[in-house]
C-alpha cells in the first residue's frame, strides 16, 4: 500500500481526528467528536478516500450503524466503483469536484495546452527542476513557502496542516516531491502520492520569486516527463475550490491545460444512527441546507 490509502497517510491527519479502520474494504477514516456532544462522527482524509477493495465497502459502512451518528467522504475519481453502487452505500451522494486528469501514454504535447508549454520551456531557462530524494531535508522550505500559501489564501483547519503532519506525510510511501531551483534559491516545491499507475497531486508551493518565474509550469512539465518514464499511467491534479473567484478560475485554467480530460469526484454521506442525527440537528436549530452532515454546517468556512 502506498500514498492516500497506506495507514501512515491517515496518521498524519490524526491532529484531526482518530485515525479508524475499515477493514473490510481496506480503507481510513477520521473519527472526530460532534461538538456539543458525546456523539462522534467520521469523515474521509482529505482529499481523497481510497479502498483497496471498494466491493466491501458496503460492509463496513453498515457495521458502523448504531456507533457512529454519521459518515462523510469524497470518492476517488480513480476508484473501481459505479454511482449505483456508491448510492447503495450512502443515503447522499452526488458530484463534487471535476479533477482535471492527465494520460501519460500519449506524448505531452499532444495534449498540454500551447501555452503552457511555452511558459514552461520558457521557466525551464532559468529554472532547474530536480526530484527530492529525501523529501525531509526540505521540509523546512516547505513549511516556509506553504506558510505564505496559507496567509494568502486563509487556509485554516485540516488544509492549513502543521509541521509534523507535512513531516509524518513526507514519510509515507509513495510520496515524491520535485523541487524548483532558481540562481541555487528553492523558489517552489511540488508533491505527489503515487499508487499503483497513477499520481495523485498532492500539494505545490511557491515563494513570490517562484510566482514571477512561473516555476509551476517549469515543475509540472518536469514532474510530469519523470512520471512518465516510470510506471505512471495518469496524473490527477485534482479539482478547484468551489467559490467561484479569480483565483478559482486561475487555477482551474491551470490545471485545464495540463489535463487530457476529466474525471468527476463525488460526495457521499450516510446516516448511521438516524436518531441521535436528528436529534443532534434539532438542538443546533438547523432547518434548510444541502450541507452534509447538517450539524456540521460551516465547519470549513
Amino acid at each position: 500500500m502506498t500514498g492516500y490509502l497506506h495507514p501512515d497517510y491517515a496518521k498524519s491527519l490524526s491532529e484531526f481526528g482518530v485515525p479508524r479502520e475499515l477493514p473490510e474494504c481496506g480503507a481510513w477514516v477520521l473519527e472526530r467528536q460532534i461538538p456539543g456532544t458525546s456523539e462522534r462522527d467520521a469523515m474521509g482524509c482529505y482529499p481523497i478516500f481510497q479502498c483497496r477493495d471498494w466491493s466491501n465497502l458496503k460492509k463496513d459502512i453498515e457495521n458502523l450503524r448504531n456507533d457512529l451518528v454519521s459518515i462523510a467522504l469524497v470518492a476517488d475519481p480513480f476508484g473501481d466503483y459505479d454511482i449505483s453502487y456508491l448510492q447503495e452505500c450512502f443515503d447522499v451522494v452526488k458530484p463534487f469536484k471535476e479533477h482535471f486528469v492527465a494520460d501519460l501514454s500519449q506524448p505531452l504535447a499532444s495534449f498540454v495546452a500551447e501555452k503552457h508549454r511555452y511558459w514552461a520551456r520558457r521557466a525551464l531557462r532559468e529554472i532547474k527542476v530536480e526530484l527530492c530524494e529525501d523529501p525531509l531535508k526540505h521540509l523546512d522550505e516547505w513549511v516556509t513557502l506553504y506558510g505564505g500559501l496559507v496567509e494568502r489564501e486563509g487556509l485554516t483547519g485540516i488544509k492549513a496542516f502543521s509541521k509534523k503532519s507535512f513531516a509524518d506525510q513526507f514519510r509515507v510511501p509513495g510520496f515524491q516531491m520535485f523541487r524548483a531551483v532558481y540562481q541555487g534559491i528553492t523558489v517552489g516545491l511540488q508533491t505527489y502520492y503515487v499508487h499503483g499507475d497513477i499520481a495523485y497531486g498532492h500539494l505545490m508551493s511557491m515563494s513570490e520569486i517562484g510566482y514571477k518565474t512561473r516555476a509551476s509550469y517549469a515543475m509540472t512539465w518536469a514532474s510530469f516527463e519523470h512520471l512518465s518514464k516510470g510506471k505512471i499511467r495518469w496524473v490527477d491534479t485534482g479539482g478547484v475550490p468551489g467559490v467561484h473567484d479569480g483565483a478559482s478560475e486561475g487555477l482551474a485554467a491551470f490545471k485545464r491545460g495540463w489535463a487530457s480530460g476529466t474525471r468527476m469526484a463525488y460526495f457521499c454521506g450516510a446516516i448511521l444512527t438516524p436518531i441521535k442525527y436528528r436529534q443532534i440537528v434539532d438542538a443546533k436549530g438547523i432547518t434548510q441546507t444541502d450541507y452534509f452532515p447538517t450539524y456540521r454546517l460551516g465547519e470549513f468556512g
